[in-house]
């Protein structure tokens, strides 16, 4: 094949370090802006971003020449940096050290999109940690307890 090709979504999700409650309604859509803008900027298309109070969850299409960890990097490291400078926020803020990203076909993608739209909503009833165990099993991920939460 002469041409490379690919199509690959996305569902990044992380916390804020110790899964504090840092992130503030006044800021969230600054922040999913400017992490759109960030992907952008790696050749990534951003389906939806969403938050909570700690933690934040990106469906995004992933270009076909950079590497997940490299975008999950750049993502953190530089709406850390945003972040920091904002009115309000602690210049202590940071991300928690780990991340999970999960595959999802074409076919999910408005039902996983929803879904981060509606964070919201799911976190009245489920905390982050459940929300976090549940997607692991799902997707088959082998996890140590002890090593998930920082």
């Amino acid at each position: 094949m002469p041409q490379s090709l690919a199509k690959i979504h996305l569902h990044l999700v992380f916390g804020t370090k110790n899964r504090a409650p840092l992130l503030p309604d006044s800021l969230r859509d600054a922040l999913h802006s400017y992490m759109a803008t960030i992907l952008t900027n790696l050749g990534c298309h951003a389906n939806r971003i969403n938050s909570v109070e700690d933690h934040v969850h990106i469906l995004f299409e992933l270009a076909r020449t950079v590497t997940v960890s490299h975008v999950v990097e750049e993502v953190k490291r530089s709406s850390s940096k945003w972040l920091k400078t904002q009115p309000g926020m602690d210049s202590g803020f940071a991300w928690q050290n780990g991340y999970g990203v999960f595959s999802v076909s074409v076919s999910n993608v408005p039902v996983v999109g929803q879904y981060v739209a509606n964070q919201r909503e799911h976190h009245r009833r489920q905390s982050f940690q459940k929300e976090l165990r549940v997607l692991l099993e799902k997707h088959d991920v082998q996890y140590d307890e002890r090593y998930v939460w920082d």
